[in-house]
C-alpha cells in the first residue's frame, strides 16, 4: 500500500484521486469462544473503512455505516448524478463532519432470516428461529451480556427491529451446484442446464 500511495503522490493524479480502503468481513480469534467469521457479532462485521481524497478533511468517524453506502458516496464525490434506486446512501456528510447527525444504523445479514442492526450504541440480532440478542456497546463493547428480554429493553428492540428486512431473497446456489469446464471457462448449472461463460485467454510460448 505504501508503494502505491508513494507512486500516486509522485504522479499528476495525486490531487484528483479518491482512495478507499476496506475489507469484506471481520474475524474472530477466540472471542465469544468462536474462531473464524460467519457470525453477526461485532468482531465478524466490523471492518476497516478509510476514505481519502480531494476536499475530505482528515478525521475519524464512529458512526456505523454499510459498504452499500460506498457507491453512492463515490457518485457524490465525483460530482455525478445520484441514482435514487440504490439501497445505500452517501457518506459525504460524515466525511465532511464526522460528528454530523446520523440516525441510520448498519444492517448485516448472514444466511436467510438472520440479521443484525448496529446503531451507535446497540447491536440487535434476530435469528430465523425468532431468538434475539441485544448488546449495549456503551457498557459492554465485547458483547458478553445479552439484554434481550430484560425489563426496559423492549422499546429499544422495537426501534432497532424497524430496520430488519421484511423480505428475503433466496440464497445464491453454492459452487457445487455447477459443473465447471476449465478449458472454456464455462459454468453449467446442474439442475437447469443454464450456462454461464467467463473470459478465456490463451498464450503461446
Amino acid at each position: 500500500l505504501g508503494q502505491i500511495l508513494d507512486a500516486l503522490d509522485k504522479s499528476p493524479h495525486a490531487k484528483n484521486t479518491i482512495i478507499v480502503l476496506w475489507s469484506d468481513h471481520g474475524w474472530h480469534l477466540g472471542e465469544k469462544d468462536h474462531w473464524h467469521k460467519s457470525t453477526l457479532w461485532e468482531e465478524a462485521t466490523h471492518i476497516p473503512f478509510i476514505v481519502s481524497g480531494p476536499g475530505i478533511p482528515p478525521g475519524r468517524c464512529d458512526r456505523p455505516v454499510n459498504l452499500i453506502d460506498l457507491y453512492p458516496t463515490l457518485i457524490e464525490l465525483c460530482g455525478l448524478e445520484p441514482i435514487p434506486s440504490l439501497d445505500g446512501i452517501s457518506l459525504v456528510p460524515l466525511l465532511q463532519n464526522p460528528n454530523s447527525d446520523w440516525d441510520r444504523p448498519a444492517v448485516t445479514e448472514f444466511h436467510k432470516g438472520n440479521a443484525a442492526v448496529r446503531s451507535g450504541r446497540y447491536r440487535y440480532i434476530r435469528y430465523h428461529d425468532g431468538s434475539e440478542e441485544l448488546y449495549d456497546h456503551q457498557t459492554d463493547p465485547n458483547e458478553w451480556v445479552n439484554l434481550a428480554g430484560r425489563e426496559g429493553m423492549a422499546s429499544t428492540i422495537r426501534e432497532l427491529a424497524l430496520w430488519l428486512p421484511d423480505s428475503w431473497a433466496d440464497p445464491a446456489p453454492v459452487k457445487s451446484a455447477y459443473d465447471f469446464n476449465p478449458q472454456t471457462f464455462i459454468w453449467t448449472r446442474k439442475a437447469t442446464g443454464e450456462v454461464f461463460s467467463g473470459a478465456s485467454t490463451s498464450s503461446s510460448r
